[in-house]
């Protein structure tokens, strides 16, 4: 069976009914089906293991129709699931292309550098969404591309806030990596001198620090100050953030989120901490502000001057840079590739 130019097997945890949230695989599928590209989707199971199986089976399903398989790539447990479908697509000599996802990833490199080799060394070409990821495996000597995450900012309503409150909004999962303790502890600190102040934290549990969250805000006694809702659709949480000012990130390891993305093209001023793929996304004082990881004083001090009205045009220029990463703007960068 001669394969379809226009045929696409995309591999990727695809758990929207489960976590809410539109990830990569979702938007990507959606902007290639557009443009005329046959798109299989691979795998919403739940469990982890019924995943994999999934994902192994729809290689050997669909090996004779498509041209080219895109894997999402992770740096935790899911690094063996791009492991295994890469090495049967290998197999079948099928062109596979990792779109790197995670923070931690240059750390995998160092940590699995055999099953990286296999992985990236016999790709077609790996995709990276920022210069950070791009970077780190072009140092270990893997072909590497640049494609940022999309985003489809005309469907984003910008609101400009001219007078920040006390209001503090988190989109996260609850997991260390991202380190949503801090949010809490930033609070604790803010309400000393803004005793009105609010936060609101938005994701699901991802490893159980949901409930070190809780205990640390029942231990400073604030419960009527912070709003847990768990997982919210895209739709849900962006109405939510009408009612906030700023924004922050407290991760200890990261990318190029797209909650941070969808935050800047939304009109939230960003405080983040300066990891990973960060800084290749906000550049400190002009569209962001950046302070180092786990340092709660110096996200105070960043919140406390959004609040004091300075840094008028971070949001202004948000936006601008989002809007770069739109699929007119991209969509060229895929078509060379997969055409």
């Amino acid at each position: 069976m001669k394969k379809r130019s226009n045929s696409i097997l995309y591999i990727g945890n695809n758990l929207k009914k489960n976590t809410k949230y539109n990830s990569t695989l979702v938007e990507l599928t959606k902007l290639l089906q557009r443009e005329n590209f046959t798109v299989y989707i691979s795998s919403d199971k739940k469990n982890k293991a019924l995943r994999l199986l999934s994902m192994c089976f729809s290689v050997l399903k669909y090996r004779n129709k498509v041209r080219y398989i895109l894997i999402d790539t992770f740096s935790t447990s899911n690094f063996y699931f791009a492991l295994l479908t890469s090495q049967i697509a290998r197999f079948f000599k099928i062109k596979y292309i990792p779109i790197l996802h995670g923070g931690n990833l240059p750390d995998r490199l160092m940590r699995s550098i055999k099953l990286s080799e296999l992985i990236f060394r016999n790709s077609y070409l790996n995709i990276a969404p920022s210069n950070y990821l791009k970077n780190e495996f072009e140092k270990q000597g893997y072909k590497t591309v640049l494609i940022p995450n999309i985003i489809t900012t005309e469907s984003y309503s910008f609101r400009a806030r001219k007078n920040i409150a006390p209001k503090l909004l988190f989109v996260r999962a609850f997991a260390q990596i991202y380190n949503p303790k801090m949010a809490v502890e930033l609070l604790v600190r803010l309400k000393k001198t803004h005793p009105k102040a609010l936060l609101c934290m938005i994701g699901p549990d991802r490893d159980g620090t949901l409930k070190e969250v809780k205990q640390l805000i029942a231990k400073h006694e604030l419960t009527d100050s912070i709003e847990i809702t768990g997982a919210l659709t895209k739709e849900q949480w962006h109405d939510k953030s009408k009612a906030f000012d700023i924004f922050i990130n407290t991760t200890n390891i990261d990318n190029t989120p797209l909650s941070v993305m969808e935050a800047m093209a939304l009109g939230l001023p960003i405080v983040s901490t300066n990891v990973g793929g960060i800084p290749y996304l906000i550049e400190h004082n002009k569209d962001g502000l950046l302070v180092d990881k786990n340092n709660v004083d110096q996200m105070l001090d960043a919140v406390v001057s959004l609040i004091d009205g300075n840094h008028k045009d971070i949001a202004r220029n948000a936006r601008k840079k989002v809007e770069s990463f739109s699929w007119n703007n991209l969509k060229d960068n895929w078509l060379r590739i997969l055409n």
